[in-house]
């Protein structure tokens, strides 16, 4: 649990939100990471990217101690209990919701309740208003029983609960207290912009902390893959629900930036957008468990995007459903020294082919799972068809947004998903038929080119692309888009070639050759490969490999991007989205194939 220059392991971390945004709580009781006044705003605490200049809530014992942490029941409320020499207590933190809403302003509340003995506990808050990038002299001063922090548009308040007095500099606030059995404190801090500023009143915040649980779990109510993952397939839905942004539905692909694939290395990218292909699996995710509110709000966002770009469909989109273009570098250290700090991502100018495929993909499980499409989005997802359609034989950046284009085994599978996922919806009469017959012309092509050109006889598989050697795990989706079925040799052939060359041990697979000792182990391939073996009807193997990896998240449930398999630490941004939907599908895979 000890800090590295000052920098706590990410599997440390643990997320709460709102639906707004989503801030990181790290074992020792620090939140270090909190973008306001959404998840991909600049900062007030950015520690976790800069230990030095980030800032950050500090809030734990004096003193040694040890943590055991949870969420309350099937919520977003976490709660850590410290245990000292002296004494037990329990911190209960929680971005609360107003009756499952959200609040007119930004509040995060951490309540401190004695358990036993005496502890003598330390808090101290150093903002830092949007660090590395938009930093606003900042101003510390009192106004009443607050301790107000502000900037000339932003203010950030800290109300104080018999939890000490407040003292404060020009860098920060803080204060000592102790607890005692029965004792109860709270910390609240608020913000808002250009707004007045509400001061809480104490019962009413802590009646919000309760509250806030019971929304959580009347969100998720009884949603779940039945089975031995059914618990983490909910922890999954609720780390889902915390990367969507309420007021449009989007779905960030991770609450955090530049959290490296590589500890010193540049592999640093910002994830705080809306991935056509992440959408795309989120939805298909929340369908397997039945969560229809939460689908329905963000397929209609993603709607809405495409129609700003169509007939192109852009890689990723801002939680506003607009294009980004760009990347600038952001002025801090970086998590353990790794730069640069990114704002932007430069994928956005990429043709990927994939996102067509996961579109069209998504749109006809939504009207499977019965549904219907309305005539404007009849018009976007036809345009759609028809351009990937015209632009199917080009080489593209793939799944993997890889700077040297290629024929990508993977892109082909999507184009040729968009044009199969159309003509069932022309079947179901969801979709015009005007065009079914060039759409089918291209499907064949595509069919004929992967099982021609991206086959490889020496490997046995279906290859990286044309004429390599080396293999891509996101092919194991091959029969999930229902390219093969369950009993194809080639299908079977791929599973045992891609697990020998990109097996990295206890379940856990790389992306693609080439990345071992490039980057960790990608945790949603490893839950693609064993969806593919419970297709495949290997289900002794893919529950296997499901045990070994479920395993690897962290004492709270949650996945980052990848994982080094030399000593089990997390890698990548947390917690990713890919990460728990890939999960989700894979339980949801073995249930089904066990039935």
């Amino acid at each position: 649990m000890g800090r590295t220059e000052g920098y706590a392991a990410i599997e440390d971390y643990a997320a709460i939100g709102n639906g707004e945004t989503v801030a990181l709580v790290a074992r020792d009781g620090s939140v270090d990471w909190l973008p306001l006044p959404r998840i991909d705003s600049p900062t007030l605490f950015a520690r976790i990217l800069d230990a030095d200049r980030g800032g950050s809530f500090e809030l734990a014992p004096v003193g040694d101690f040890e943590v055991e942490r949870r969420y309350r029941g099937a919520s977003n409320v976490l709660e850590t209990t410290f245990t000292t020499a002296g004494g037990t207590v329990r911190v209960t933190d929680a971005v609360p919701l107003d009756h499952g809403g959200l609040l007119p302003w930004f509040e995060l509340t951490r309540r401190i309740d004695g358990l036993s003995g005496r502890v003598q506990m330390r808090w101290c808050v150093t903002p830092r208003f949007g660090a590395g990038e938009e930093e606003e002299d900042v101003a510390i001063i009192r106004v009443r029983e607050a301790v107000v922090a502000k900037t000339p548009t932003r203010y950030l308040a800290l109300h104080s609960f018999d939890a000490g007095e407040a003292s404060y500099t020009t860098d920060h606030v803080d204060g000592t207290f102790e607890t005692y059995e029965g004792s109860s404190s709270l910390l609240v801090l608020r913000s808002a912009h250009d707004e007045p500023i509400p001061f809480p009143r104490r019962d009413w915040v802590e009646q919000r902390v309760d509250d806030t649980a019971d929304d959580w779990s009347r969100w998720l109510a009884d949603a779940g893959v039945d089975g031995e993952w059914r618990d983490a397939t909910r922890r999954s839905a609720l780390a889902l629900r915390l990367l969507t942004y309420v007021p449009t539905g989007a779905v960030a692909a991770a609450a955090t930036t530049s959290l490296p694939e590589a500890l010193g290395g540049d592999r640093n990218y910002d994830y705080r957008y809306g991935w056509v292909r992440d959408t795309a699996f989120t939805l298909d995710a929340l369908l397997n468990l039945g969560l229809l509110v939460q689908v329905h709000a963000s397929f209609t966002w993603l709607l809405d995007a495409i129609a700003r770009t169509s007939p192109k469909v852009s890689v990723f989109y801002d939680l506003d459903g607009e294009t980004v273009s760009g990347e600038k570098e952001v002025g801090l250290a970086g998590y353990r020294g790794s730069q640069p700090v990114r704002r932007g991502n430069r994928a956005a100018g990429q043709l990927q082919l994939g996102s067509y495929g996961d579109l069209l993909e998504t749109a006809e499980l939504y009207v499977r799972d019965g549904n219907s499409l309305d005539d404007s989005t009849r018009r976007r997802l036809v345009a759609a068809v028809d351009h990937v359609a015209s632009i199917h034989d080009r080489k593209d950046a793939g799944i993997w947004e890889l700077p040297d284009a290629e024929h990508y085994t993977s892109s082909k599978l999507s184009a040729w998903t968009a044009t199969d996922r159309a003509l069932r919806l022309v079947e179901r009469d969801e979709l015009p038929s005007e065009r079914a017959d060039a759409w089918r012309d291209v499907r064949r092509e595509l069919r004929e080119f992967i099982d021609g050109e991206c086959w490889s006889a020496s490997l046995g598989a279906y290859a990286m692309y044309p004429g390599t050697a080396k293999l891509d795990a996101s092919v194991l989706r091959i029969v999930r888009m229902g390219f093969v079925d369950g009993s194809s040799e080639r299908l079977h052939g791929t599973i045992d070639a891609i697990r020998g060359e990109l097996d990295a041990g206890d379940g856990l697979l790389y992306r693609y050759s080439g990345q071992q000792g490039v980057e960790g182990a990608f945790v949603a391939c490893s839950f693609w490969l064993v969806e593919a073996l419970a297709r495949a009807g290997r289900l002794d193997e893919a529950r296997d490999a499901m045990r070994r990896i479920v395993a690897h998240g962290n004492d709270v449930g949650l996945f980052a991007e990848e994982i080094d398999p030399r000593t089990g630490t997390f890698l990548g941004n947390f917690p990713q989205g890919l990460s728990h939907l890939a999960l989700i599908s894979a339980a949801a895979a073995i249930a089904e194939e066990s039935r």
